[in-house]
């Protein structure tokens, strides 16, 4: 009897423990296709197509006359330039009297040989602003100048408090005979551009370049008795402390040519003449 009344019990708790579980509905399925969109308008012989993705950038594709074209968005233009003034110049000076004459009749000491005379700049910072146009700008930068001046006939310059000149040496024989003269430069120019990329694009500048002499010195060499030697003399010579240089620049890439043109005395004023170089020459730009 206990048995019959065990199994009745044993019934009676599976069934309630039925009754009181929930069947869990199933999850809805979630699809990893993603929706696609398309839009497709025509006029007269152009079809344009717009398919847009889910998640993506819109798709464009014109259609003329059954072959595609091609409307990629082209890049802006640039608005600036590089300038035209660091890099290396290389050229040579005449020395020109207030008439801008080489004659020196008075003072032929001053007829300088212009293939010794060289001239070397070595311009290292440069900036352009540029008028809202890559084509022109305003370009100043910082450089440094070594001008030479050679003479002939053996004659070596002298100076004194009040006075600069030269005297012939009719002792020695000299195969270098110069002054010689540093400075650092600062530009001011205006600046055309044919272009913005400054590697093909012509380029033309004109306008001032200053300077402040940092050193100057004679430099000598020659032959006595059979003998070389070479000399070195520092000293001011009564040289301008200051360079004033009308300028132009004009060339095609990193190749140019440039001449400047003086428009202070080489000299102190009152010391000797007026001197007034003229430098020209070939430049590479960095």
């Amino acid at each position: 009897m206990k048995a019959l009344y065990a199994l009745i019990a044993f019934l009676f708790l599976a069934l309630f423990s039925q009754g009181q579980v929930e069947e869990t509905p199933p999850a809805p399925e979630t699809s990893t296709e993603k929706e696609i969109d398309t839009m497709r308008m025509k006029f007269g012989k152009t079809q344009v197509l717009v398919i847009s993705e889910e998640g993506e950038e819109s798709d464009v594709q014109v259609t003329v006359d059954g072959e595609i074209v091609d409307i990629e968005e082209e890049p802006r233009k640039s608005k600036k330039s590089e300038a035209h003034w660091a890099g290396l110049d290389f050229g040579f000076n005449v020395l020109l009297d207030e008439n801008r004459e080489n004659t020196f009749a008075d003072n032929p000491y001053w007829k300088n040989d212009a293939a010794k005379s060289q001239v070397w700049n070595l311009n290292i910072l440069e900036h352009k602003f540029n008028f809202g146009t890559p084509y022109v700008g305003l370009t100043t930068g910082l450089g440094f100048n070594w001008t030479s001046v050679a003479f002939k006939n053996n004659y070596i310059v002298q100076s004194t408090a009040d006075s600069v000149f030269a005297v012939t040496d009719t002792v020695n024989i000299y195969s270098k005979n110069k002054l010689k003269a540093s400075y650092l430069t600062v530009p001011l120019m205006l600046e055309f551009n044919t272009s913005a990329n400054e590697d093909k694009s012509f380029y033309l500048a004109a306008g001032v370049v200053g300077g402040v002499r940092l050193t100057s010195k004679t430099k000598r060499q020659g032959e006595f008795e059979g003998k070389e030697f070479k000399e070195k003399v520092k000293g001011s010579y009564n040289l301008n402390a200051f360079k004033l240089d009308a300028a132009a620049r004009l060339g095609y890439g990193n190749w140019g040519v440039f001449a400047n043109y003086s428009l202070l005395p080489l000299f102190d004023q009152g010391k000797t003449v007026d001197l007034y170089p003229l430098t020209f020459g070939l430049s590479l730009n960095f």
